[in-house]
């Protein structure tokens, strides 16, 4: 059979021929990639919901938060384990029971009667959607050429990293014009699409059928493994989640649950290792490149989730915007990266992704160290601005090493590459929604203890302001010990503020610090020629 035919017919490649699927590569990808770009939507377009959720369900607030940690922490769970259940079950199988489970479960939480079904329901959606990303990552790895995998890595980009983007702008409009429970009612729709369109389609390679039947004649399932995952993974994520909250290891429950999950999360490498049918790979970590790729994406879910966090926090928090315009100071940002997503998969077919990785890191680092100028009077175009200029550095980021992360690799570990690279990805964005909420909250307490230090009674400048503020109060019909009162608590409120900001900037260093300190390690990468991924082969 010749290379024209197999590409046409699906059928198994002769041997040192790479298979090809019938339907054509970009439907597949533009296929994959609509359900992908639904479950990543659904991780933050609920969280300005919450208030409406709370009040709808009879709940508080704070007990309306596990609505996100239960996605979170079911999410986590299936999400490494998806290469192994690809290999059980088959790819295509698992990819739409995925789609379907995260589907009707969509349904079912906009139908919940009680905060405890919601967050059943949610359990239920985080799993369907944990098996999405890594599987769609695989489909596209498997489907495209090797000089083909920067574009086809830059539709899957634009779908992981535009999601969390828009989701609290797209999430407040709906629950501000609709209901909370269109948030979730929407995914229905797109799901079905989806589900139709992947049965046609999506298709698997001989490689998979033939792992599928070697797993089955000889299935040995590791319930340890899956256990101590489970449970480490689980655990950590709610750690993670609730961490400040709880006051981190000041609180017995948070400390007992970070050292539960250590262990078992120890053990799982341990046993993993020395299995011989492990439920995740861990063994291909051994490899320097793929490592490294790994570490990468860790650290760009921390820079990239952190970032999503601070600059609405701070538009809402500092500027006194509302949720839903301060999501729309990251919709530019979004376009940015729609543009440049393709720029730099075209990019990596023509120079070496080391580069490219060094000069995404280089331009994220210097976008950050710009935001530290931000200070209380800047005005929402140039706080839109500044994600705009960090979005550059996110598309020559996300492409090249999720590209890197396959040089060497032989193609049947392709859903294990893809599980590992996304999990990577997805515990730093967690980590880095920890890491700047704990940062904003215990400097922004330093700043302003070092700040009231400085205002002394005594001081000319405290007195002056004091002077001024109460005198104008009383201009305007403020008795004269309110308005003292008042100028107090005015004066106050801005050290408060001042402490903020400087809380911010904090953050902001922390993370530019980062990126820079992280460039350097694409030079330790094995150089892929631009177009071929998996030099040698195996």
């Amino acid at each position: 059979m010749s290379s024209g035919a197999s590409a046409q017919t699906g059928a198994a490649p002769e041997p040192g021929e790479r298979w090809r699927p019938r339907h054509n590569p970009w439907t597949i990808a533009l296929t994959v990639t609509l359900a992908t770009f639904m479950e990543v939507l659904d991780t933050s377009i609920a969280n300005v919901a919450l208030p409406h959720i709370a009040g709808a369900l009879s709940s508080t607030v704070d007990q309306s938060t596990w609505v996100l940690t239960s996605y979170l922490v079911a999410n986590g769970i299936i999400l490494p384990i998806s290469g192994w259940l690809s290999g059980l079950m088959g790819r295509k199988r698992f990819y739409l029971s995925c789609v379907a489970l995260f589907t009707l479960s969509s349904l079912l939480c906009g139908l919940a009667p009680s905060l405890p079904f919601l967050i059943f329901f949610r359990v239920l959606q985080g799993g369907g959607g944990g098996g999405l990303q890594p599987s769609e990552q695989s489909i596209l790895a498997d489907t495209f050429a090797p000089e083909q995998f920067g574009m086809a890595f830059a539709v899957y980009g634009m779908a992981v990293v535009l999601a969390p983007t828009i989701g609290p702008t797209l999430g407040g409009w709906i629950t501000d014009n609709f209901s909370w429970r269109w948030v979730f009612f929407i995914n229905v729709p797109i799901g079905i699409c989806s589900l139709l369109l992947s049965y046609r389609i999506v298709e698997d390679p001989p490689y998979i059928r033939r792992q599928m039947r070697e797993l089955r004649h000889n299935l040995k399932i590791d319930y340890a493994g899956l256990a101590l995952i489970a449970a480490g993974l689980g655990l950590l994520q709610v750690v993670l989640d609730k961490g400040q909250e709880k006051d981190w290891f000041g609180s017995n429950f948070i400390a007992s649950l970070a050292v539960l999950s250590a262990i078992a999360l120890v053990l799982f490498v341990v046993r993993e290792l020395r299995y011989r049918q492990p439920v995740l790979d861990l063994a291909l970590l051994r490899r320097p490149t793929f490592a490294i790729a790994n570490g990468m994406m860790f650290v760009v879910g921390v820079v990239m989730y952190g970032s999503t966090v601070l600059i609405p926090l701070y538009l809402q928090r500092i500027m006194g915007y509302s949720a839903q315009q301060a999501g729309m100071a990251l919709s530019a940002g979004g376009l940015v990266m729609m543009v440049s997503m393709p720029i730099a998969g075209w990019m990596l077919t023509r120079l070496d992704a080391r580069w490219l990785i060094v000069f995404g890191f280089f331009s994220i680092a210097v976008s950050l160290r710009h935001m530290t100028g931000l200070n209380s009077g800047i005005d929402f175009n140039t706080a839109m601005m500044y994600w705009t200029y960090q979005s550059v550095g996110l598309a020559f980021l996300f492409v090249p090493i999720n590209t890197m992360a396959y040089v060497g690799i032989p193609q049947e570990k392709s859903a294990q590459v893809s599980s590992l690279i996304n999990l990577c990805r997805n515990e730093g964005g967690s980590v880095g929604i920890s890491l700047v909420t704990t940062i904003l909250a215990r400097r922004a307490q330093f700043h302003q203890h070092r700040l009231t230090g400085s205002v002394s009674p005594d001081s000319a400048v405290f007195r002056n302001a004091l002077a001024g503020l109460s005198g104008r109060l009383f201009q305007h019909g403020v008795s004269a010990p309110d308005a003292a009162a008042r100028a107090h608590a005015m004066i106050y409120a801005g050290l408060q503020t001042q402490a903020g900001v400087l809380a911010y900037i904090d953050a902001f260093w922390l993370l530019a610090l980062m990126s820079l300190c992280v460039a350097p390690l694409a030079f330790l990468m094995r150089k892929a020629e631009p177009g071929r991924v998996r030099p040698g082969g195996h």
